[in-house]
């Protein structure tokens, strides 16, 4: 990385003043490896947990119980990136708080490690917890380190931080996947720690590149407000080691009495959450119109999600038992499916980052509705095209590997015109009084989208049915043109933002 630093003629010592990271502040060249070196931790878990949750060697669940738990989790991820921005906000500071959350992650990946399936959901927890933290704030200091929202390098900016994520989502499966699947389940659950610890050691390291506007606490607790807050969190924790302690020890209690409760929270919550921004009376008019064109692309994005995120256990249980995972004769893990979005991401970002630049200088560059609209389309046409493989498995054949690539690809260039954009506009839009609270808030869409595949499991839906497929792929699709017929009226409500 430190061939890609150049020198200008600023002040040194400030965030993207004397050196920069391909032609942008220096600090993102620091955000860029924690995330990256997260990412690993994460993804690689992530590739391995659907896989853990089904095999005979892990908890031997059966398709959907694992579909359940995998939604259910990264839909709590993506919940508490929304407190995780609060706690940013109210008490620690955008910095303070990722450092924090950088230790928790670590934590629980270790007790992933530990080869007891008791400790399992006490690991998941904490990945949870932690990523919660971390998610929301690292994005926030991302847009710190730019001028203003008018910074023509800022979209490029989060392409390229969207390139850290994706790099370290690549390596994830290859080795974290590869150690747990042919080796041992913890112990690929522990490089998942060692890649966090790595992470945390690199912020920590490079922590002094970044905005200062990252050590600031933007509306910071009063010392009553503090023990009124700590009063109410003790008392609801109480309420909840009082309930399952009762349904425990009636012996009623199943995985469910935790999993719904957890599911539906993922999907109230987020419309809890806008509603209250949106009766905000604190709000001036600009605000408020802003929030309301939010709206729409918060919606979009719950849909996207809600199908793209099933590329981790839908479609990666279905490799699991009718592809023929090989190329050219040779067998490859299972989890390395995982790894086709991301290194196609890399491949792909800088040419969208140039693009979406080439457009702006021309005048052309679509406008955010449109390019949502765009990933709604492609998002939608990944499952229809997903149809073709479920039809050779119901004809007792094995769909070959490349089916699944195309999925992947598809479903690539559908992020691409929709995440990083997401990214940026969340930060755009942003009312002053909910700094880091808002890209919180964009978290909640995957909440919202994960937790309804997540109830959908639960239900005992087949996923992989060619019905509930089709079903899923025509909603993306008329989303996106209901998006695009309205982009103008988005657009006027977005006011100065573009």
């Amino acid at each position: 990385m430190a061939s890609s630093l150049t020198k200008d003629s600023v002040r040194p010592g400030t965030p993207g003043s004397e050196k920069t990271f391909l032609g942008h502040p220096r600090g993102l060249a620091t955000l860029f490896m924690t995330e990256m070196w997260e990412r690993f931790s994460y993804y690689g878990m992530k590739a391995l947990l659907p896989l853990y949750l089904v095999a005979p060697g892990g908890l031997h669940m059966n398709a959907a119980t694992a579909t359940a738990i995998y939604s259910v989790y990264l839909s709590l991820v993506y919940l508490l990136a929304m407190p995780g921005g609060w706690v940013a906000d109210r008490i620690l500071g955008p910095r303070r708080t990722v450092a924090v959350a950088g230790a928790v992650i670590m934590l629980g990946h270790v007790t992933l490690a530990l080869p007891f399936s008791g400790t399992f959901f006490a690991g998941l927890g904490l990945v949870a917890i932690g990523s919660g933290l971390l998610k929301s704030n690292i994005s926030t200091m991302v847009g710190h380190l730019y001028k203003g929202a008018d910074d023509p390098r800022r979209d490029g900016g989060f392409t390229l931080f969207y390139i850290g994520i994706n790099l370290g989502a690549f390596f994830a499966p290859l080795s974290i996947g590869t150690i747990g699947e042919k080796v041992n389940w913890h112990f690929g659950f522990a490089l998942a720690a060692l890649g966090m610890a790595l992470g945390l050691a690199q912020f920590l390291l490079g922590s002094r590149h970044l905005s200062s506007r990252s050590d600031i606490v933007p509306t910071p607790m009063t010392a009553e407000e503090k023990r009124s807050t700590l009063t109410k969190a003790a008392g609801w924790a109480a309420v909840a080691v009082v309930f399952y302690a009762i349904v425990g020890f009636s012996g009623v209690y199943t995985l469910n009495w935790l999993m719904v409760p957890l599911t539906l929270a993922g999907v109230i919550i987020p419309v809890l959450v806008i509603a209250r921004i949106k009766r905000d009376k604190e709000l001036d008019r600009a605000e408020q119109s802003k929030m309301s064109a939010y709206i729409w692309f918060f919606v979009a994005a719950a849909v996207f999600w809600m199908i793209y995120d099933q590329g981790g256990s839908t479609v990666s249980l279905f490799a699991e038992k009718s592809a023929e995972n090989s190329v050219f004769g040779w067998q490859f893990p299972v989890s390395w499916y995982q790894s086709v979005n991301p290194v196609m991401i890399m491949a792909l970002a800088p040419v969208f980052a140039w693009a979406w630049l080439a457009l702006a200088r021309r005048g052309k560059e679509p406008s955010t509705a449109v390019k949502f609209s765009m990933g709604l389309v492609l998002i939608g046409a990944s499952f229809f095209l997903f149809l073709a493989p479920l039809g050779i498995a119901d004809g007792g054949h094995k769909a070959a590997a490349l089916w699944l690539v195309a999925i992947y690809f598809v479903q690539t260039v559908g992020e691409l015109t929709l995440s990083p954009v997401g990214l940026s506009v969340t930060t755009k839009m942003a009312p002053a009084k909910y700094a880091s609270q808002m890209m919180g808030v964009w978290f909640l869409a995957v909440s919202a989208g994960d937790a309804t595949t997540g109830l959908l499991s639960i239900a005992n839906v087949n996923l992989d049915k060619t019905g509930i497929v089709a079903l899923e792929a025509a909603l993306a699709v008329v989303a996106g043109f209901a998006v695009w017929m309205y982009r103008k009226r988005v657009k006027e409500l977005m006011g100065d933002v573009r």
